[in-house]
């Protein structure tokens, strides 16, 4: 029964909603998404519906990692829900873990619109949304209350500084960062400290080795209270992606999220008119190649979250083969629908039986080692 109900979301999904949602420009299609989330949220019915369809769990699935308990390995990228307004239907999914945000100490408003181009020709998306958020004050109680009423799901706040001039000295933002990390304090499960968004005012300052060691020896003052990854850039020659991780290593940073948007946009074809930067598919080769320099630099000082480019089981699991212990899916939500996470998961424990593993947690890193 569940079997045939997910093949009909699975169709339904590709024929009538993305075909929907893809005749309209990405910012509303995103936005219906949202404001789609929120209504269903308030129906029981239609969340017992989505349980019943995309419940899959296997015990080979779940690790105990950073002091968590992970169901499974697959979680929800930031970037989408911004707001923390449909985490209910995020852990109705299957996620076993969503990171929600970016956030920031104050309100914004993000960049000049459009925030979105889609690239379907690369299973892809050029972002240009600009951290637009309503502030961690306000959105806290939204991480608060999925915090209190969800069982079996990591909480993540994703954290970063204010898109405005104030917060673009070093001083101030940093500021912003322990602001929002003190805001979150016994109301999430897990920080995730945003460095690299890189469609922002003054860009990506805390990439440079010595200012990120300011950033995280302030945070180290309020961050006991919870593990802390660090969202990584993308876009960094292989010793300088290696002297952050070094940096990170001095702090109370427990792991890394590799990693955020490809800024190389050269010989795709896309308008110089189109503002922003690359995720989806076109991140995935780079990102797999930092996740297994990581898991051989590092992989006993940290946890590796992989995302970029996940849209089947094999992704994933090329993604953990390389070194990840967990993974997130953003774009691939979109371009796939909610049924790629019970396939994601039903492929990674087909693919275990078939190269004769018994448990997730004994492929890792076995391409790098």
């Amino acid at each position: 029964m569940r079997t045939f109900f997910r093949f009909i979301s699975r169709l339904f999904y590709r024929y009538i909603v993305k075909s929907y949602l893809f005749s309209k420009p990405p910012d509303q299609a995103h936005n219906m998404m949202i404001d789609f989330g929120r209504w269903a949220q308030k129906i029981p019915f239609l969340m017992f519906l989505l349980r019943f369809t995309m419940k899959y769990e296997n015990k080979k699935l779940a690790q105990n990692l950073l002091d968590l308990h992970f169901k499974n390995p697959v979680g929800f990228a930031a970037g989408i829900d911004k707001n923390a307004e449909i985490g209910y239907c995020i852990a109705g999914d299957g996620f076993s873990f969503g990171s929600f945000g970016s956030i920031t100490a104050r309100y914004g408003a993000g960049n000049p619109k459009p925030w979105y181009h889609r690239l379907e020709k690369y299973n892809s998306l050029l972002i240009y949304a600009g951290l637009p958020n309503w502030g961690i004050d306000k959105i806290v109680d939204n991480l608060e209350k999925l915090y209190d009423n969800t069982k079996n799901f990591v909480v993540v706040a994703s954290l970063a500084r204010t898109n405005d001039a104030k917060a673009a000295d070093d001083a101030e933002g940093i500021k912003d960062y322990v602001y929002s990390i003190a805001k979150c304090q016994d109301k999430i499960s897990l920080i995730e400290i945003n460095i690299s968004c890189p469609n922002t005012f003054k860009g990506e300052p805390f990439t440079d080795p010595e200012r990120l060691d300011k950033l995280l020896t302030a945070c180290d003052k309020v961050t006991s209270w919870a593990p802390v990854t660090l969202k990584m850039p993308l876009d960094k020659k292989p010793d300088e992606f290696d002297e952050l991780c070094a940096v990170a290593a001095k702090h109370n940073v427990q792991a890394l999220t590799i990693g955020n948007l490809r800024k190389d946009r050269n010989n795709l074809g896309i308008p110089d008119n189109w503002q922003g930067n690359i995720a989806g598919k076109l991140t995935e080769k780079q990102n797999n190649i930092l996740i297994s320099q990581t898991y051989k630099n590092w992989g006993d000082r940290f946890v590796i979250i992989g995302l970029g480019g996940i849209f089947t089981s094999l992704d994933a699991y090329k993604k953990m083969r390389a070194g990840a212990s967990l993974i997130q899916v953003a774009s691939g939500l979109m371009y796939k629908g909610p049924t790629i996470v019970p396939d994601i998961k039903k492929g990674l424990i087909t693919l275990l039986q078939k190269d004769g593993f018994n448990h997730i947690s004994e492929i890792i890193g076995v391409d790098t080692k």
